[in-house]
C-alpha cells in the first residue's frame, strides 16, 4: 500500500477508533475498553452459572471503566489475539504498548494525519513490530513523548531507552579510541557482553560468543550462538557483564594519563532466563539468514559507568550519506586460526554496499546469496571482525551516541582478507522482531 493510499485509509478510520482505548486484558492480549455487554467473550463468562473463581478474577481484572450510565467497561480481547501470544511491546520512546493493527492504533492514526512530519513518519516507521495476525501492525502506545534534556538519573528496564535520554550508547572514552584491533579504554564499549558456556561433557566454563545488551533485561546476538553446532559443545548458560580482562578475577584496572589507575568493580555474571533465537534461523543454511537471536536475563543489569545499553537503530545504516565508517568490538573470534585476547579489542571497519560486497561471496568456497537482512563491512587486510566475538555487535558512532546497527554473522577464512568484507545481520531490518520479542 502506497503511503498516500495508507493515509488516506487512516483518515477514513478516524470515526472508528475516535472513543475506544486500546489496553492489555490480564491474560496479556491485546484489546479495547468497551461496554461489558459487548464483549461476547466477558458476557459468556458472566452468564455462566458454574463460573469459578478463576473466572470471577478474569472479570474483575479486566474492568477499565464505566460508561457515562456508570456501565462497566472491560478490556475485550481483539478478535485476532492468540490467547497463546503475548503481544507487548515497546514503542520507540521507551513506554508500553500492545503490536496490533495499525488502523486500530489511535496515536498512530494521528500521527499520519496531515499534515506529516518527517518525525512522525519516522516514528510511525519504527513502531512496527510483528504480529501473525495482522498484516500491518505497530506497537501501539501512548505516542511520542517529549524529551527537553538527557536524563541525569538511568535506570535500567526491560524496554530499550529512548535514545534521546542518552540512557544508552554513551560511553566515557569519547576521544579516547585507538583503532585497528587494539585494546579498548576500560570503559569503552560498556555495552558488550560475553556468553559463558558450560561444556557438554566436561562441564567447564567456555566464553564461545559475544553479545550486545540492548536493555536491563536483553542481550542482543547471533543465532548460531544459541543453535547449531555449537550446542554439540556447550550450552549457553550466564552473560558476563562489565569485564574487561577475561583472565582476570576481580576488578581491572589500568593506569591512566596524568597517573593514576581507572578500575572496574569486577564482571558481573548473569544467568540467562530465556533464549530467543528468530524462528527463521536454519543452522543447516548456507545462506545464514537470520542468524539474530535475544537472552532475555533473569535478573536486571545495573546501570553505571562500566555497564550499560547500547542504542538500538533509529535508522537504516544502508542509506547514511556520506558512507559511514563503522565498529566492531569484542575478545575475539570463534576461530581454529586465532585464540582469543585476553582483553577487550576494537577495530573500524568501512561500510559495503550489497552490490559492493556480492562479488566477494560469489566464488565457489564462499558462495552465499546476500539479501536484505545482511550487511557488509571490512575488506581491509589484516582489519576484521575476527578480532571480535561471533554475536559481538556491529556498532555506528552517530556523532554522540553508539547504535547497533549490526550483529556479527559470518566471513572469509581466514579473516581479514583484503576485498572481502565480513557480513553481519542488518539489524534495522529486524527490529519489528525485536521490538516483538522483548517484554515488559
Amino acid at each position: 500500500m502506497t503511503r498516500l493510499l495508507l493515509v488516506s485509509a487512516l483518515i477514513s478510520y478516524i470515526c472508528y477508533v475516535q472513543g475506544q482505548s486500546l489496553c492489555t486484558t490480564p491474560n496479556a492480549q491485546s484489546g479495547v475498553c468497551i461496554a461489558l455487554k459487548e464483549c461476547s467473550s466477558l458476557i459468556g463468562i458472566l452468564t455462566n452459572a458454574n463460573r469459578n473463581e478463576a473466572d470471577i478474577k478474569l472479570l474483575r481484572d479486566s474492568l477499565c471503566g464505566y460508561t457515562s450510565t456508570n456501565s462497566p467497561m472491560v478490556c475485550c480481547p481483539s478478535q485476532n489475539s492468540d490467547p497463546g501470544v503475548d503481544l507487548r511491546c515497546f514503542t520507540p520512546h521507551a513506554q508500553d504498548g500492545i503490536c496490533d493493527d495499525i488502523l486500530k492504533c489511535p496515536a498512530i492514526v494521528k500521527l499520519l494525519s496531515p499534515p506529516i512530519t518527517t518525525e512522525n513518519l519516522q516514528f510511525v516507521r519504527n513502531s512496527r513490530c510483528e504480529n501473525a495476525n495482522v498484516q500491518n501492525s505497530v506497537c501501539c502506545g501512548p505516542g511520542p513523548t517529549t524529551v527537553t534534556a538527557p536524563s541525569r538519573a538511568c535506570a535500567p528496564t526491560a524496554a530499550p531507552p529512548d535514545p534521546r535520554t542518552e540512557c544508552c550508547g554513551l560511553d566515557g572514552s569519547s576521544g579516547n579510541k585507538i583503532f585497528g584491533g587494539n585494546a579498548t579504554a576500560i570503559d569503552q564499549y560498556p555495552w558488550l557482553t560475553i556468553i559463558e558456556y558450560k561444556g557438554v561433557r566436561d562441564e567447564k566454563i567456555k566464553l564461545l560468543c559475544g553479545g550486545a545488551l540492548i536493555s536491563g533485561k536483553y542481550v542482543l546476538t547471533a543465532a548460531h550462538c544459541v543453535l547449531g553446532p555449537v550446542l554439540r559443545i556447550a550450552e549457553p548458560k550466564n552473560v558476563r557483564l562489565g569485564d574487561y580482562n577475561i583472565n582476570n578475577d576481580g576488578p581491572d584496572c589500568v593506569d591512566v594519563e596524568g597517573g593514576g589507575q581507572d578500575c572496574t568493580e569486577g564482571a558481573i555474571v548473569v544467568p540467562i532466563e530465556k533464549i530467543i533465537p528468530h524462528r527463521g534461523y536454519d543452522p543447516n543454511s548456507p545462506l545464514r539468514r537470520h542468524d539474530i537471536a535475544l537472552l532475555r536475563l533473569q535478573t536486571m543489569a545495573p546501570y553505571g559507568d562500566f555497564i550499560r545499553p547500547i542504542c538500538l537503530p533509529t535508522a537504516d545504516v544502508a542509506l547514511a550519506d556520506p558512507r559511514p565508517l563503522l565498529y566492531a568490538a569484542g575478545w575475539g573470534a570463534v576461530s581454529d586460526q586465532q585464540s582469543s585476547s585476553s582483553v577487550k579489542l576494537h577495530v573500524d571497519l568501512p561500510f559495503f554496499t550489497q552490490t559492493e560486497c556480492q562479488p566477494s561471496y560469489n566464488v565457489a568456497k564462499r558462495k552465499v546469496e546476500l539479501w536484505n537482512g545482511q550487511i557488509c563491512a571490512g575488506g581491509q587486510k589484516g582489519k576484521d571482525s575476527c578480532k571480535g566475538d561471533s554475536g559481538g555487535p556491529l556498532m555506528l558512532d552517530n556523532g554522540r551516541l553508539y547504535e547497533v546497527v549490526g550483529v556479527v554473522s559470518f566471513g572469509p577464512t581466514p579473516c581479514g582478507m583484503e576485498n572481502v568484507p565480513g557480513v553481519y545481520t542488518k539489524v534495522y531490518e529486524y527490529m519489528p522482531w525485536i521490538r516483538s520479542q522483548m517484554k515488559p
